[in-house]
Order: structure tokens, then sequence, then C-alpha cells
């Protein structure tokens, strides 16, 4: 059981040892708790969405492994387990919606064709529970993306029908912007590719420019919604060659405007995404992360504190780049607790945050720039060993969110309570 009393009396303590650094712990959790994560919709329920409920198995680069008992079957159930996981997790944040997830009422509304009133009840519900709302043309797991390519396709009507669905979701995202007043982030993320060899890379293209200069013709104000393109090194099914690369993307982002968005699950595992980030950000205004973790081939799997998150929190603190960022989660594990998963991940990222603003930054400069590279690397390395936990357990305190043991306590209660039952109906 969590003693709150002792918890306090550690903060004071670990207080002084940051002190002694030239670390003020109360500023750096007044920083940390401006830090807002987009939580991803889609670890509710295996990327299924309601259209209809096969929809994750039609194809165009998206697979699920799992059967975990319990996911959300319908947005009722959906928006309950996502409170559940707000509840658990420190600071205010967002939700990233995709154009599956919604409310078409039973009837059969292609993806050409969706409207803002289908997400309506998803606009409420965040103004409700004082969240924010980030947005998804869903351009895969239907029967025009099975033949691996969309925008890029060679097929013109293929191609007329999906950039209609990302006009959509474009006009969808500046509606929910304006009724939220804060941006609304329409992330664009396409699975063209080939599982082979391919000979026509630069049609292909080609393709992909042309559907992309239509698309943004009509430019939406930057109060209301913001554009962001993702880019992905390969993926199921476009093993050997993906349309939308980090170069492809990298350029037109650059040329028109627009954001990109390092999703680090996207890259070679041998890359540094932390390491991209400076580069990025002396050409662009601002970027999109999306936070995930690669394991060898699958992209995402649930955000852990790994080496590489730390250092993208690291690059991101020392560069002051906060406000330049925004951040979204993108994984999808159905082999364990779902909602457990949303936990652990959002968790995971900002106690990274909270490590890189913890570092004794000025101490760390004037080592660096008087040339004292011994001084240096041993401060970095104290600095792994300094109390930080105790900071963040009184962070999570303060916030009113279950420190340490207590958050798990809550999920296997809630596993028990709500999400069996759904199993045994």
């Amino acid at each position: 059981m969590t003693d709150f009393n002792k918890m306090e009396k550690a903060y004071k303590l670990a207080q002084e040892c940051y002190a002694q650094l030239g670390v003020n712990t109360d500023r750096v959790l007044a920083e940390l708790r401006n830090i807002s994560l987009s939580l991803h919709c889609w670890q509710g329920d295996d990327v299924c969405g309601f259209e209809n409920p096969d929809a994750s198995l039609s194809g165009g680069g998206i697979q699920v492994t799992g059967n975990f008992p319990g996911k959300a079957t319908n947005a009722e159930e959906l928006r309950m387990d996502l409170k559940k996981a707000y509840s658990l997790i420190p600071g205010k944040h967002r939700l990233n919606l995709h154009a599956i997830y919604g409310e078409f009422e039973g009837k059969s509304v292609d993806r050409d064709e969706i409207r803002p009133e289908h997400f309506r009840t998803w606009i409420d519900w965040v103004s409700q529970e004082e969240l924010k709302l980030d947005f998804n043309a869903t351009c895969f797991s239907h029967p025009k993306a099975n033949n691996g390519f969309t925008l890029s396709s060679k097929n013109r009507g293929i191609r007329d029908f999906w950039i209609e669905h990302v006009h959509r979701c474009r006009e969808i995202s500046s509606i929910i912007g304006k009724s939220q007043k804060s941006p609304c982030i329409h992330n664009l993320w396409i699975p063209d590719g080939s599982k082979d060899l391919t000979v026509e890379g630069w049609t292909y293209r080609s393709f992909l420019k042309e559907s992309l200069d239509k698309i943004y013709e009509y430019e939406y104000s930057s109060t209301e919604m913001k554009d962001s393109l993702e880019s992905k090194l390969f993926g199921i099914g476009s093993e050997c060659f993906v349309a939308g690369s980090h170069e492809f993307y990298l350029g037109y982002a650059l040329t028109k405007g627009k954001m990109i968005c390092l999703d680090t699950g996207h890259f070679h595992p041998t890359e540094s995404v932390a390491d991209k980030i400076s580069s990025v950000l002396l050409f662009f205004d601002e970027m999109l992360l999306h936070i995930s973790r690669g394991v060898r081939w699958d992209s995402d799997h649930v955000v852990i504190l790994n080496d590489e998150v730390r250092s993208i929190a690291k690059e991101i603190v020392r560069g002051k780049a906060l406000s330049r960022m925004h951040f979204g989660l993108d994984f999808f594990d159905a082999s364990i607790n779902r909602i457990g998963a949303w936990v652990i991940g959002a968790r995971a990222v900002l106690k990274a945050f909270l490590l890189a603003l913890l570092e004794p930054h000025q101490i760390l400069k004037e080592a660096e720039e008087t040339g004292d590279n011994f001084y240096r690397l041993a401060t970095l390395e104290e600095n792994k060993s300094m109390p930080f936990h105790a900071v963040w357990d009184y962070y999570c305190l303060k916030m009113a969110v279950p420190p340490a043991d207590l958050w798990i306590s809550e999920i296997k209660q809630y596993e028990n309570d709500v999400t069996n039952k759904r199993s045994k109906s």
C-alpha cells in the first residue's frame, strides 16, 4: 500500500538533491504539466472502427496480433475505456481519432461520403471531458486499398476516391478545431507500396504528388486545423517499396508549408529518430511526433521507457523545442490489457520528459563550452541514479492520479468489473 506522507517526504529529499545541481523541481513539474499527448483511439479496439466488425481484416498494411478479451466493440465502450485510461495519466491530454470511428447508426457510409455529423458525439464528448481532438483520414482497411495503393494508385478512379475521402477529413478537422478553439491536427498516412521489387517507383510517387496537390488546394485557417504527413520505411505488404517515404514527405512538406510527422516505429532499427529532430526543426516551424516502439520488423509495440524515448525527450528539451512539438501515441497490441497499454505508453513518455527536464542543463552546457568532456560525461552518468522516481510519484499525487502500484491495481479491477464481462456477454 502506498504511503502518501512518505511520498511527500521522498520528494522533499529529491528536491534538495536536484537543487544542488541547479534544478528547480517545482518549475520542472510546472513545465511537465504543459506537455499534452494525443492518445490514439485505435489501441482500444484493434483498429477495427465502426464501419463493420471486420474492418481491420480488409487489408491495406494494418495487422493487429493477439486476442486479449474485452476489447471495445462500440463507441460507448471505447469512450468508457478511454476515460479510464485518462484518469490514470497525469496531465491534460488529447484524443487522436481515425475516420473509421465515426458513428454511422448502422447505415452503410463509404469513406468518400463521411460527414461532420458522424463525429458530433465525439466532439461533444471531448468537450465534456475537457480534452482536445485530433483527426486522421483512414486510407487502409478498405476494398479500394487491397491492391496496395491508394493516393498513388495507377487507377484514376481509386485515386479520386481517396482524394475525396481526405478532402472530407480535412473539412471535418477544421470543424473540430473551430468547435474546440484549438487547432485539430489532421495527419495523413497511406500504406501504398509493393511487397516485392517494383520498377515504377517514379510513377507511383508522381501520382502521389499529384493527389496531394489536389488535396491541399484548399487551405484552412491554422487556428482551426493543421496538416501533417507521416512517412514509413516499410509496412506489411510493402516491404520493398513505400511511396510515401521519409525523403518524399520531407521534401513535399517543406515546399508546401505542411508539418512532417516522424513515427518512431517507421525507421530502420539502427536509425535515431532523436537525431532527426534538430535537423527537421531548423527548416520547419513545428512537427508532429508519433511515439511507438519498433521491434525488429514490426513497428507498433507498446511504448516503454527505453533509451530511444529518453533520447527523443532529451533532444527536444535541450533544444528548447517543446512549444514547437506535437505528440501522439501510435501503437496497437491486442495481446495484453488494452487500457493498460495506453497507460503504460503515456506514462513512459511523460517519465522520459521528466527525466529530460531534470537534467542539470546549465552545468552540462558549461562543461561542453569549456571543453571539459570528462565532467560532462561523468555528470550525465551520475544523473542516471538521481531520485527522479520520487519526483514522478509526487507529480502523480499532485495531479490526483494514482502513483506506483496503485494504477496497476485499478487496471486489474476495471478488467474484472468491466472488460471481462464484455467477453462473457
